[in-house]
């Protein structure tokens, strides 16, 4: 699992659907959404939505906030006059000491005429088969709209034949009159270390998912005889996560992997040794992939069993067995 450096930009979508065409649902009929619950004295983004913009795969030094904290979305209340909107998100920036970090964002403005004509229209409704959607999964925007007497709701946002915001909404959240209220920090995204090693500051121990959920095959010669220069990651998994579903390990150390190691760690990972019967979780592990490239290759355990998996770009990944000696080829560079 890496970590992401994408910018979490608030004014882009919702949800990952597949639909196609449809007609609108427009004021008071069927589909017409329940009046947003409206709330008293808005505090900030940091006090009224603490989890605004936060990935779906949270990191696990985050806790949920209380249950029943976020008020429901719906439309606007013909009773309440909006005077200004805020946007809550995240983003990232690079560390005070390197690598980048992630923060909290608060975006207001009081140019709100476009935003509310956007809010207005009636959704579309998914129906006919003449619209292509994408199945792309991304986070949707936290929105509030103030009145004069400070109260807040939540709008619900129309949206497309796909589910998604329609391109007006869209539009409106995209345009230039937001001014940054405030930030702060949240979590460290990647090290300066991991930064300059070409490394995510997490990654996940893919050699014990793929044992875990299925039992890959033996492990094959490696998928590219000519393998170019190699990119070594090596990660610590907390003793807390070693036996979970999907143990995320820290970065550790890495780099370029030196051309005089690299030659012997091809040779190990083409051994056709029998996979030992083991489940002992590795506290260490190491990801292989090329220099140029973002797609690992080759996961390593450096302790516990020793497995080793083969993932080649076209099939099944391959289990093999490793030894003391692919590790010690696999020390810090």
């Amino acid at each position: 699992m890496r970590s992401s450096r994408t910018v979490l930009a608030v004014a882009l979508l919702g949800m990952a659907l597949s639909g196609c065409g449809g007609t609108e649902s427009g004021p008071g009929g069927a589909d017409e959404p329940a009046l947003a619950q409206i709330v008293d004295g808005w505090t900030s983004c940091a006090k009224d939505a603490p989890r605004a913009g936060e990935m779906i795969m949270a990191p696990r030094t985050q806790t949920s906030p209380p249950a029943g904290k976020e008020p429901t979305t719906g439309r606007i209340d013909p009773t309440f006059t909006p005077v200004a909107a805020v946007l809550c998100g995240r983003a990232t920036r690079p560390g005070r000491q390197g690598g980048h970090e992630q923060i909290a964002t608060e975006r207001r403005t009081e140019e709100i005429a476009p935003l509310l004509t956007a809010l207005g229209l009636p959704s579309e409704r998914a129906g006919g088969k003449n619209v292509a959607c994408t199945l792309d999964m991304v986070i949707p925007p936290w929105l509030a709209l103030l009145d004069d007497r400070g109260r807040w709701l939540r709008p619900q946002l129309p949206t497309d034949a796909c589910g998604k915001p329609r391109a007006e909404v869209i539009a409106a959240l995209a345009g230039p009159q937001w001014t940054t209220a405030g930030t702060r920090a949240i979590q460290q995204v990647d090290s300066a270390a991991a930064e300059a090693a070409g490394c995510a500051q997490q990654w996940t121990d893919m050699v014990w998912v793929e044992t875990r959920s299925r039992r890959p095959g033996p492990a094959g010669p490696v998928a590219r005889p000519a393998a170019g220069p190699l990119r070594l990651c090596v990660y610590q998994v907390p003793e807390s996560l070693q036996e979970g579903e999907k143990p995320a390990g820290d970065f550790v150390y890495g780099g370029p992997l030196p051309t005089e190691r690299q030659a012997g760690v091809l040779r190990a990972l083409n051994n056709r040794r029998a996979v030992v019967d083991c489940a002992t979780p590795a506290t260490r592990f190491a990801v292989l992939r090329p220099l140029d490239g973002e797609r690992p290759d080759w996961y390593v355990e450096l302790d516990g069993c020793q497995r080793f998996l083969v993932t080649p770009p076209i099939g099944a990944a391959h289990l093999g067995q490793g030894d003391d000696a692919l590790a010690a080829l696999l020390g810090p560079v």
